[in-house]
Parts: structure tokens; C-alpha cells; sequence
């Protein structure tokens, strides 16, 4: 229960604080961002290495504000095949198991990321 003014202005005080915080450009899109790029370095960590070009190839594409994807760059070449990484990289990744390198990453890393992603948020209200 708000007591008093001074209680009612303290509790505008903190939606105003959740309201910036949600905003896209604000704390959602850098929570966002932050759980993005942490899955991705997941994703990169568990991609077997030949050549080191799909490795290398991974992405993030921001599709908004607060919206990002993780794909394999459409323009790298493998140097020493000149092959690309976008189409062999979905072969791969297709023989599942230990070189299924997205879904092992969302299997085991999902959970991490949008929790360091949340923690971004609730920083940004707590301020």
C-alpha cells in the first residue's frame, strides 16, 4: 500500500524508470543485444573447426529495435576451398548431433543468454 504523496511519487518515479527501461532503444534492445551476442559467441564456440571459415562466418543482424538474428554471412569464402561457408555451414549443421551448432547452442545456452539479457534490463530500472 502507497502511503502518502511522498509514497505515490516514489512509485511514479519507478514506472517511469520501467517504462524507459523497456523501450526499444533503451534496456529492451540492449538486453536484447546483450543476449544475442551471447548466444552467438556460444554458437561460435561449438562449431566444429576445418578451416575455421564457418567459425569465422557467423553473424548478428539486427531486424529492429529490439530484434536480432544470428546467420552465416552469405559473402565469406572458405579460403582454402572458396567455397561458402552459407551453404556448407546448413549441410553441417543438418547432420545434427555435435555439429548441429545452432540448435546446440539454443539447447545449451538459451537459458544463460536471456538470463544475462534480462540482467541488463533490470540494471536499467533499478538506476
Amino acid at each position: 500500500m502507497i502511503e502518502g504523496i511522498t509514497g505515490i511519487q516514489e512509485a511514479q518515479r519507478a514506472n517511469l524508470r520501467l517504462m524507459r527501461a523497456i523501450k526499444p532503444q533503451n534496456g529492451l534492445g540492449r538486453g536484447a543485444y546483450k543476449a544475442t551476442f551471447s548466444l552467438h559467441r556460444y554458437a561460435v564456440a561449438v562449431t566444429h573447426v576445418d578451416t575455421g571459415a564457418l567459425r569465422a562466418s557467423h553473424r548478428i543482424g539486427q531486424l529492429g529495435p529490439a530484434k536480432y538474428r544470428i546467420y552465416i554471412d552469405p559473402a565469406s569464402k572458405n579460403p582454402r576451398t572458396g567455397e561458402l561457408p552459407s551453404i556448407y555451414g546448413i549441410t553441417e549443421h543438418r547432420r545434427g548431433g555435435e555439429h548441429a551448432f545452432y540448435k546446440i547452442a539454443m539447447r545449451r545456452y538459451a537459458y544463460k543468454s536471456a538470463e544475462q539479457g534480462a540482467l541488463v534490463i533490470i540494471r536499467e530500472i533499478q538506476q
